[in-house]
């Protein structure tokens, strides 16, 4: 994870130095089919992911991941380079924006992406608790059960509501595929980081407009990707609790640790190049 991690964080900064041609995201089906693609300048190397996307389904994510190099494509589970980078990229966030000491993650979802939020969190902070929140709370134990051997030190359990995950924690994480905010801003502590992975369509929300409001800074991946397609901050803007001009891309900050009092947000819909920064490292174990 950490590897993956720095790929990510060095992607997002060659994306910034306008080393990638990044085409906007393929929508079809309302969201049931993506397709992304990012192609790298400087290696001549590029990425085309296809996904299929079913909420009801398990997994939820299926598809396939091409890496076009020098020699010989590489194809790979899409569901899995999907998992990984989307980890990595909430560990360059986080490392960016959470409290120097943050040691308490609460994650509110136990699906496929969940394990590597955890890695990724533990990565850049490591990590003292982990409240696991999930409505189905034999997939939450069987998380718990996964992670345990990986993280001998640190406090595992599984809590009974979303409040009890939240209170007090550092950070928070929202895996879920909810069509409305997890939890009220007042149930989070004065200082916490969140992220905000789930949502990819304009009716999805993980986040309550107060909190994306409320934070002293709001940073995306992408600007462009999420007022596509991230709905809290669509729903954000409509409702006129924010503006466009609240809303900082993660590349702008990159590098800083900006000493904040207040809560921060993260939110990624997920882009390209992140996908092209595992699969060019996969490339070079092939």
């Amino acid at each position: 994870m950490r590897t993956a991690v720095e790929a990510v964080r060095q992607a997002i900064a060659d994306l910034e130095a306008g080393l990638f041609t990044l085409p906007p995201r393929l929508v079809l089906g309302d969201g049931r089919v993506l397709v992304m693609s990012a192609y790298h300048v400087p290696s001549g190397t590029a990425v085309t992911k296809t996904l299929s996307v079913e909420r009801e389904r398990v997994p939820a994510i299926r598809g396939s991941l091409v890496w076009t190099g020098h020699g010989e494509d590489l194809v790979v589970d899409a569901a899995a380079v999907t998992a990984l980078r989307t980890g990595a990229i909430v560990g360059v966030a986080t490392d960016v924006l959470a409290a120097p000491g943050a040691c308490v993650m609460a994650l509110l979802g136990s699906g496929a992406q969940a394990p590597d939020q955890v890695r990724a969190v533990h990565t850049v902070r490591k990590l003292s608790a982990l409240r696991v929140f999930s409505p189905s709370p034999g997939h939450a134990d069987a998380l718990i059960a996964r992670l345990a051997p990986e993280f001998p030190g640190v406090d595992l359990c599984v809590t009974g509501s979303v409040n009890d995950a939240v209170a007090g924690a550092d950070i928070v994480n929202c895996a879920t595929s909810s069509d409305q905010p997890l939890f009220a801003m007042a149930a989070l502590a004065e200082r916490v980081h969140v992220n905000a992975i789930g949502s990819f369509r304009p009716s999805m929300r993980e986040l309550p407009d107060e909190l994306l409001g409320d934070a002293r800074l709001l940073v995306v991946d992408q600007r462009s990707a999420v007022l596509d397609e991230a709905g809290e901050i669509i729903h954000a803007l409509h409702s006129g609790v924010i503006t466009e001009d609240r809303i900082v891309e993660l590349a702008a900050v990159l590098g800083e640790r900006p000493e904040i009092e207040g809560r921060t947000v993260f939110k990624t819909v997920g882009i390209a190049v992140q996908d092209w920064a595992i699969a060019n490292l996969l490339a070079k174990l092939s």
